[in-house]
């Protein structure tokens, strides 16, 4: 494991995040997102990739490099980073890095994205939806802003990165999919591990088997014992079971998969692969037609942003 580097000098960080790379001001927190790029902002990358690199590691994953930056963040045409900025603290407080699926090239009939080593895709979802997709990946939370009782600003970090998604899903309108994943870490425990999955898989099964993993979790998600559990007649009965029953092993469902969740009703869960790059964790793929978000989140984070004008 080594040495997680220094802090990046913020004044190094201050001048890339230029007038034009500012996506949008966020609708909470007064923070701001940008969009950059390892080539046109350097600085600004090494301190995304020390920021993810703690925050992986403190969940107990991590790549055990002093810097999380890899071959995505640098290759030719790059994944780009989505950052909130906090202009009040000059802080990094989260981010996503993100690539156009127009923008994916493949290698040996695979596509060149950080998913390939997890997930077989099917010859329909390479044809039919890559190309129309925004890959999401490597979204993270600076660790002084995970809890609200350690920043009083923690609370609106997440809903500051959807606001940069919903502002993404204008700027590129050519986009109709997002493809992202869902980290779970071994700490989180089979049994509430289980729980989760099997209620994403009730409601949220790929029935088309359009991605599904290499090498996939062996889990108790789909046995009669963990089915059994959800007694509900609808998706928010069952959601108070799983959340009880989650809470009483001591844990919470994972304000990401919670984000997700409430974003579409025919949302598409693919599976969980291991990540043995990345700490061994359990990662599951996700899958959303932007056209099918809930209108209440359309409202909050896309059309705020079409009113507000799109920045050049």
């Amino acid at each position: 494991m080594e040495k997680i580097i220094d802090p990046v000098d913020r004044e190094l960080i201050i001048s890339e995040l230029t007038p034009d790379r500012l996506l949008r001001q966020a609708n909470k927190g007064a923070n701001e997102v940008y969009v950059v790029d390892a080539f046109n902002a350097p600085n600004t990358m090494r301190e995304i990739g020390r920021l993810r690199e703690i925050a992986f590691r403190d969940a107990g994953g991590g790549t055990g490099l002093s810097c999380d930056i890899d071959e995505f963040d640098t290759m030719e045409v790059p994944c780009r980073q989505l950052v909130v900025w906090d202009p009040e603290d000059r802080e990094i407080v989260g981010g996503y890095r993100f690539i156009l699926g127009e923008d994916i090239k493949m290698k040996n009939g695979v596509p060149n994205i950080a998913t390939s080593h997890m997930f077989n895709f099917s010859p329909e979802f390479l044809n039919q939806y890559l190309p129309h997709t925004l890959e999401l990946g490597r979204s993270f939370v600076a660790i002084d802003y995970q809890s609200t009782k350690s920043h009083s600003k923690a609370l609106y970090v997440l809903d500051n990165l959807w606001d940069g998604l919903g502002a993404l899903t204008v700027v590129y309108p050519q986009i109709k999919y997002l493809f992202g994943k869902v980290t779970m870490y071994p700490s989180y425990g089979e049994t509430s591990r289980d729980l989760l999955l099997g209620f994403l898989h009730k409601y949220f099964a790929d029935t088309e088997n359009l991605v599904t993993p290499i090498e996939a979790l062996p889990t108790k998600a789909r046995h009669p014992e963990i089915q059994a559990i959800f007694t509900g007649t609808t998706f928010r009965e069952d959601y108070k079971i799983l959340n009880h029953a989650i809470r009483e092993n001591g844990q919470n469902i994972p304000p990401l998969v919670n984000a997700y969740m409430s974003l579409s009703p025919t949302m598409k869960v693919f599976g969980t692969a291991i990540n043995h790059e990345f700490g061994n964790v359990e990662e599951t793929g996700i899958f959303f037609k932007i056209s099918e978000i809930f209108e209440e989140k359309k409202r909050r984070h896309i059309q705020t942003f079409m009113k507000s004008g799109i920045l050049e």
